[in-house]
């Protein structure tokens, strides 16, 4: 089934949220499995801390003993050296196995009874070492048998291995703890590795699958393309020919209507002859009372010189229609030229054109142009703006002075736009399009003209590859936007292929 890209960009999300998921999961399970492995860790050391405090502690208190009663039995003073250099020692251990010891409250009370040992069996030791030194050994060994110092010496020991004891044991409880930690955090990354895995291969099988069936659209597309541009080019080639048909039916056919109509004004004009000398001969005759004369004189001086001037009127203006039917047709068939034009020269050439024109109105016309040399055909360029300048003139607002304003610039596309803007009388919303047709004009026809100008313009820009638009409002002014391209040779490349 082939991937929508809807269905690409589900899949492809839903893909990286549960890659997001897997990834976060395996960071928060290694960050919480190194925290309690540091946990673990830490009561390691803490209790082989204690191990070592409790085992020097333990040989200390021998070492001690031994002195003393090396001393005692000897009285040879090389044995108390030791003895005081360990005897300071013994404080310093119990300080630190205080420390070690203060988290465990159930280990307060027999660390109070092993220091109370420890300070009897150091006091007793002291003793039987002063007695000693005044030459009484016997009352020290005496001292020494009263089992009461090997009593404590006993609990110091019992307690010792106890602790000992118990922190082999929590040393073995700590490396289980810490060994299988390290099992779970392999295994968790190596199923979060996993999940990752897959999760990346299923996004690279989307995007390959994708990418394929892009490819596939693209080739599609292309094919499509080639033969679509093929049958443009036939189109495009088949308009052509039906236009230059068209123009050359439209030319012959204007031109074989001018024949009838020039014999039509020719009798015309000896009919009106005919008719004006019958006219002032009936003028000269006298009223009678014959009914026949009487319609004869109508006829003579009134009906048919009225009759004559509608056929001239009409004759005049089927003239006028035949002239600019003719007029395109020539236009639409002159072979462009394209050539480096620059539009800021043409454009203050055609406002210098009709000057005076404006000027009797205290008009004015501006230039904004904003573009250098562009290659397209002069004369159509000059009688554009020439038809629109005419235009603003011949339906300028009365009472307000004329202001035309002519600006060009560059668009997207490679292509030019030119602006001629006028604050003359507009033109209604309906009539946008309307004045483009042939013949047709807008608003009140207080001026002469066939409706032929505006068609003209628009002809003349879509053979330059452009066209015309407008936009206008009613009272207020109109803005005619033609669009080019920036080198017609483009567009003529394109349309005679």
């Amino acid at each position: 089934m082939p991937i929508t890209s809807k269905t690409f960009v589900r899949s492809t999300a839903l893909l990286l949220l549960v890659g997001l998921l897997a990834l976060l999961g395996i960071v928060g399970t290694n960050i919480w499995l190194v925290e309690r492995s540091q946990v673990y860790f830490n009561e390691v050391v803490e209790a082989r801390v204690a191990r070592r405090v409790a085992v020097d502690l333990r040989a200390q208190m021998q070492d001690l003993e031994s002195a003393q009663r090396g001393f005692v039995i000897t009285l040879d003073d090389e044995y108390l050296a030791p003895y005081r250099e360990t005897l300071p020692l013994i404080d310093t251990q119990l300080q630190e196995l205080r420390g070690v010891l203060a988290p465990y409250p159930v280990a307060t009370e027999p660390l109070a009874t092993l220091e109370s040992d420890i300070a009897f069996k150091i006091e007793e030791m002291n003793r039987t070492i002063e007695i000693a030194e005044t030459g009484d050994r016997d009352a020290a060994i005496a001292m020494i048998s009263t089992d009461d110092g090997k009593q404590a010496m006993d609990r110091i020991r019992a307690f010792v291995e106890g602790l000992i004891d118990a922190v082999d044991a929590r040393l073995i409880e700590g490396v289980g703890n810490q060994n299988r930690t390290i099992d779970t955090l392999r295994w968790v990354s190596v199923i979060g590795g996993i999940v990752i895995l897959l999760v990346v291969s299923g996004a690279i099988w989307a995007v390959l699958s994708y990418t394929r069936e892009l490819t596939a659209a693209r080739r599609e597309i292309e094919e499509a393309n080639s033969g679509l541009e093929e049958r443009v080019k036939e189109r495009t080639a088949d308009l052509g020919k039906a236009n230059e048909e068209i123009q050359r039916f439209a030319y012959i056919v204007t031109h074989d209507l001018r024949a009838p109509l020039v014999n039509i004004m020719g009798f015309t004009a000896e009919l009106e002859t005919s008719v004006n000398t019958l006219r002032d001969y009936m003028a000269d005759k006298p009223d009678e009372k014959d009914p026949i004369q009487a319609e004869a004189k109508l006829a003579a001086t009134e009906d048919l010189p009225e009759a004559i001037s509608f056929i001239r009127a009409a004759t005049r203006k089927m003239d006028g229609l035949i002239n600019a039917i003719l007029k395109i047709s020539r236009e639409g068939r002159r072979r462009l030229k394209p050539e480096l034009v620059d539009i800021r020269e043409v454009a203050e050439n055609s406002a210098a054109a009709v000057h005076h024109q404006v000027a009797e109105n205290e008009g004015s016309i501006t230039t904004d142009i904003r573009l250098g040399k562009v290659i397209t055909d002069k004369l159509s360029i000059e009688q554009v703006l020439g038809n629109l300048l005419d235009n603003a003139i011949k339906y300028q607002q009365p009472g307000r002075p004329l202001a035309v304003k002519i600006r060009a610039s560059h668009v997207p596309g490679n292509r030019v736009q030119i602006e001629v803007e006028d604050n003359g009388r507009g033109i209604a919303d309906t009539d946008h399009e309307r004045v483009f047709e042939l013949f047709r004009r807008s608003g009140a026809q207080s001026q002469p003209g066939e409706g032929i100008g505006l068609a003209h313009v628009r002809t003349m820009a879509r053979s330059l590859g452009g066209d015309v638009t407008l936009n206008s409002k009613l009272g207020e002014g109109t803005t005619f936007i033609i669009n080019l391209p920036r080198d017609l040779r483009t567009y003529l490349g394109t349309t005679t292929q």
